[in-house]
């Protein structure tokens, strides 16, 4: 037991050193969210306010990202040993904690981090007309993920109702149930003098979340193929495969290791083991959640701005050089062959932005709006 008792503290180690650092890039990508949009507001960058509009949406996501980190933490048996934080309390409200944790984790904050996934997903295939990106967009978008994620908040509050009563031997309907379907925390005996209660994970509870992680998924792959079909360049092909295949296939990874978690007790390597599989592998897909929604496109926002500036600059100068040489019959031609590569040039560039950014809707001064997508209005572009 000491050998797994200090795999146990090792993994628990590793688990707050990955949310802090999940939790650093998240605030990183916040502070550059509002410097993107304190930029857009300051500078006059109005063609671009329109793509700042979900920053809200793109914060919630942060912010549910790091509370659903939080929450690992709070599960962990590292904090429940002789001398730390939640030693002190006592073995009821131990059990307590653990049944918020469920409630919290599994009912709230991982369905709320998938939908709005998929909300920002959505909303890159929208057309301007629809009021996608407004601050009104963001709000009714809260308010859906709220409501769509209510139906599994009260699903394991149930669950963990079903457990009080599990443990009442009153309640002889419920003895038809193994006790891992409904259990949130095992009793362990830490030393002769205390016991601590340990965090489990009631199958119950998993297979409400694997039934709603099923149906998303299979909505994702949808949504993912439609996206797919809009996008012709192979760089951003690569961003989309990634994004679609991490998040479909990390989330119900969870759900899996998860549900083995039952074959095993807390303080076992098998148990230690599928929860801290579990825990990566959310991990994993809320990272490449934050890069490809949150920061890539704020980067490439920023990247086609310097890119217009510099075209524009360009342009300034290739005007007075052709000014100055307009006297000189022979030379005028060469100049106005110049300038059309140059704008061959500048459009082949803004391919490369993201499919999140505003790559989709802008077009360098002077050139045809691409095929497909709607000319933004200029009453439009403001932004919120």
């Amino acid at each position: 037991m000491p050998q797994t008792r200090l795999v146990a503290d090792a993994l628990g180690v590793a688990t707050i050193c990955l949310v802090s650092i999940l939790a650093l890039l998240g605030l990183l990508c916040i502070l550059y969210s509002f410097y993107f949009r304190t930029r857009v507001h300051s500078q006059g960058f109005f063609q671009l306010g329109y793509f700042s509009g979900p920053w809200i949406i793109r914060i919630s996501f942060i912010l549910l990202a790091i509370w659903w980190g939080l929450g690992e933490i709070i599960r962990l048996n590292f904090l429940r040993r002789e001398g730390r934080v939640l030693n002190a309390l006592n073995l009821k409200w131990q059990e307590n904690v653990c049944k918020c944790y469920i409630v919290s984790n599994l009912g709230f904050a991982e369905p709320c981090l998938f939908l709005t996934l998929v909300f920002l997903l959505r909303a890159s295939i929208q057309m301007t007309g629809s009021g996608t990106m407004t601050r009104k967009w963001n709000y009714k978008t809260a308010g859906y993920v709220i409501l769509f994620c209510f139906p599994l908040f009260v699903l394991q509050l149930v669950v963990i109702l079903i457990g009080s009563q599990h443990n009442n031997p009153n309640e002889s309907y419920m003895s038809i149930l193994p006790l891992y379907f409904t259990k949130t925390a095992d009793s362990h005996k830490s030393n002769e003098s205390t016991r601590a209660a340990l965090c489990t994970y009631p199958l119950m509870s998993t297979i409400f979340l694997g039934l709603f992680a099923t149906v998303l998924t299979v909505y994702l792959f949808w949504l993912g193929k439609k996206i797919l079909g809009l996008v012709i360049n192979k760089g951003l092909q690569k961003r989309v495969y990634t994004l679609i295949l991490s998040v479909s296939s990390f989330f119900p990874l969870r759900v899996l290791f998860l549900g083995l978690s039952v074959l095993s007790k807390p303080e076992h390597y098998l148990f230690e083991t599928f929860a801290f599989l579990a825990f990566l592998s959310l991990l994993c897909c809320a990272g490449v959640g934050v890069c490809m929604l949150v920061y890539f496109p704020v980067a490439d926002s920023l990247a086609l701005r310097n890119l217009q500036d510099d075209v524009e600059a360009r342009r300034r100068m290739s005007e007075e050089h052709e000014d100055t040489i307009s006297l000189i019959p022979t030379e005028t031609r060469g100049s106005i062959s110049f300038r059309a590569g140059q704008k061959e040039e500048t459009l082949g560039a803004f391919v490369e932005l993201s499919l999140f950014s505003a790559s989709m809707y802008s077009s360098p001064p002077g050139s045809p709006q691409p095929l497909g997508w709607p000319m933004l209005p200029s009453a439009q572009a403001h932004g919120p």
